[in-house]
């Protein structure tokens, strides 16, 4: 009898050290899958040693994976550095860009420390688009002189100037590569499902090895050893360490807003995920260290491969460390393989990448929020001087509309003139009222005609000496020509998680304005009371979120719930207008028509990463089902007999259940499966 016992406590020590192995492993070979081409193609974009690209991978995986604060964040060579990178390496060579890196981590060593991660996340997100925009572009510009068969240059000026040159001197072989793997990276996401468990990348890639076999002259990837052979230290400048010092700080930036953006975006595909961004930079900048150390690229937190872990099921930071075993152990043995792999394909997946990177949902967000200025000008800095030139480019922009709109003030008249047939001219001053605005708050003063009866509603959030100073003036001699001035300000009361400005409760019922006894708000209309409430209190608020929305929607999940009154998913979950496309039925059942045309739709054209069932206890459709509702005549019994599984796995002793009845819930109530 011991060696049963014994087997079965090795079993569960096992599953407590590696709980979630399964669901790791498989993917840790996804992400391996998705990483390799990647990594080799963004080493060749940096002009750096291709195997660079598989130790900074290996590195990343392993030491950001151990030590990062983001657990299913998946850390490596970033197309957002090549350009950078690549300017290093033209400057001060291989070696010294190691340097570079390594001097990058330890300054981000120093921002974790030092708790500045609140900080990066200040920068405008137009500016940091831009930035990733105009990388993108760059990136797939310089190998699309690789893909006709030119050479790949690092500005974007000269890869446009070397393209009719490369287009000139075409070589077929290396342009129906190049195109066959542009082709299958555009298609892959329009399969089904099914199809696209493997990565698009890798089937791309071996694709463009398999064909190139028929054309000796197309150019392959030569790696000149293992992995072991690419492992070499950095050394220091001969000079210009002002240079070298500035490479340091903008990869250190760079590396670590981009870094804490995918750690965010990994936050909203996996709800309950939660990051510590200083940690984060503690873990990038250890991986950054070691990784100029051995003669790596610099290394960020990177989306495409997050994406991919978080939706191959990974559960924890395990999958992430153990996709960099798989690279290491990949590039010692397979070197022949990797050496097979045409140079063509690699730079028609790079054209793919960099395109990706240009994202036409962050250009929508930047002209809903009024900063689209603001991204295009990033991306043409990038494009036309250097990354660092556009970045200022864009924040000294984003700075001066800042301004305009800390400033800017905007009276105008109620109405057409502000004529009121019941009262005196309305005026409504709103924004900033400083005296860069007085000229125009004069202008529109003088529009008021003499002995003629006013009012000023200033709805502004800041009002200066000098503005202040000339409202008196210009009021005491409006008054003075037998006219009324009334200034009016709204009130200052402050709002409270649970009160608004009447004191009334914030989530009161309609029960409440029933008992309000307010005009409008009577128990024969309590829906039209809550309306006018809404429209009273709520509507303008909202507005501008609404206006954001009006483009499209991208809930980052969907629930399905039950339609009893007293379920309110949106309060439950904290979230509002296009965090989450909700369906309530009665019963809260994920089956029948609607809701799996619900679900299909979620899922095939708004990407929903997550679908979450939410019951509730003392459920009326559950009651009715235990009492065998279910079959009978009418639309309820119909609908219920969809829920007679449920029932059965109830019965039979589902763990769900068991968990129910021992937290108290009766089998009348007992609904949370």
């Amino acid at each position: 009898m011991s060696a049963p016992h014994n087997d079965h406590s090795r079993s569960t020590g096992s599953r407590s050290w590696f709980p979630h192995a399964r669901a790791d492993l498989s993917a840790s070979l996804v992400v391996f899958l998705v990483a390799v081409p990647l990594s080799l193609g963004i080493a060749v974009a940096s002009g750096a040693p291709i195997l660079a690209g598989l130790v900074a991978a290996v590195v990343g995986a392993i030491v950001a994976g151990l030590l990062g604060g983001s657990p299913l964040q998946v850390s490596g060579p970033a197309a957002g550095l090549t350009v950078v990178v690549a300017e290093m390496i033209n400057r001060f060579g291989w070696q010294v860009t190691c340097l570079i890196t390594a001097g990058a981590g330890l300054i981000q060593i120093v921002f974790g420390l030092t708790r500045l991660a609140r900080f990066a996340q200040a920068i405008p997100p137009s500016v940091v688009h831009g930035m990733l925009g105009g990388i993108g572009l760059t990136i797939a510009l310089a190998q699309l002189n690789v893909v006709f068969g030119g050479q790949s240059q690092t500005a974007a000026l000269d890869s446009l100037t070397a393209l009719p040159g490369s287009i000139a001197g075409l070589a077929w072989p290396t342009l129906l590569v190049g195109a066959l793997v542009i082709a299958v990276m555009l298609t892959w996401p329009k399969l089904p499902a099914r199809a696209r468990v493997v990565p698009g990348a890798l089937v791309a890639v071996a694709l463009a090895t398999v064909v190139a076999l028929a054309f000796p002259e197309v150019p392959r990837i030569e790696l000149g050893g293992s992995l072991l052979d690419a492992i070499a230290l950095p050394v220091l400048p001969e000079g210009n360490w002002a240079g070298v010092i500035g490479g340091m700080l903008t990869i250190a930036l760079i590396a670590s807003v981009e870094s804490l953006l995918s750690a965010v975006a990994v936050e909203r595909m996996k709800p309950g995920t939660r990051t510590d961004a200083d940690r984060e930079l503690l873990g990038q900048g250890a991986a950054n260290t070691v990784s100029g150390l051995v003669g790596g690229l610099p290394i960020t937190g990177v989306i495409v491969r997050s994406s991919a872990n978080v939706r191959a099921g990974a559960q924890t930071r395990a999958s992430a460390v153990l996709h960099g075993v798989w690279i290491a152990v990949f590039a010692i043995l397979l070197v022949g393989v990797v050496e097979m792999i045409p140079m063509a394909g690699l730079a028609g997946l790079l054209v793919v990448v960099g395109l990706q990177l240009v994202k036409p949902a962050d250009i929508r967000t930047a002209r809903n929020h009024g900063e689209l200025a603001i991204y295009v000008v990033t991306v043409l800095g990038v494009l036309m001087l250097n990354l660092l030139e556009g970045v200022a480019l864009g924040l000294v922009l984003a700075g001066v509309l800042l301004l305009v709109k800390a400033v800017r003030s905007r009276p105008h008249f109620d109405g057409a003139d502000g004529e009121n047939a019941d009262g005196p001219m309305v005026l409504r001053v709103e924004g900033s009222l400083s005296f860069l605005a007085v000229p125009r708050l004069s202008r529109q003063l003088g529009e008021i005609p003499a002995g003629r009866d006013v009012r000023i509603d200033l709805v502004t959030d800041y009002l200066d000496h000098a503005a202040y100073d000339h409202l008196q003036a210009w009021t005491e001699r409006h008054r003075s020509t037998g006219a009324t001035v009334e200034v009016l300000e709204p009130e200052t009361t402050t709002r409270t998680t649970s009160n608004s400005l009447d004191g009334t409760p914030r989530f009161a019922s309609w029960s409440h304005w029933q008992a309000t006894g307010a005009e409008g708000r009577t128990a024969e209309s309590p829906m039209l009371a809550g309306l006018a409430a809404y429209h009273e209190r709520t509507a303008e608020e909202i507005r501008p979120t609404m206006s954001e929305l009006a483009s499209g929607q991208s809930p980052s999940a969907m629930m399905v719930t039950c339609a009893d009154s007293r379920v309110m998913p949106h309060m439950i979950t904290h979230s509002g207008p296009g965090d989450v496309f909700t369906v309530q039925n009665v019963g809260n059942l994920a089956g029948g028509q609607g809701t799996m045309a619900a679900v299909e739709y979620a899922t095939g054209v708004l990407g929903v990463p997550l679908i979450a069932v939410c019951g509730h206890s003392g459920c009326g459709a559950m009651n009715g089902l235990s009492q065998g509702v279910a079959g009978q005549d009418g639309g309820l019994g119909h609908w219920l007999i969809k829920a007679r599984g449920a029932l059965r796995a109830w019965e039979q002793g589902h763990p769900v259940g068991v968990a129910a009845a021992a937290d108290g819930f009766p089998r009348s109530t007992s609904s949370r499966w």
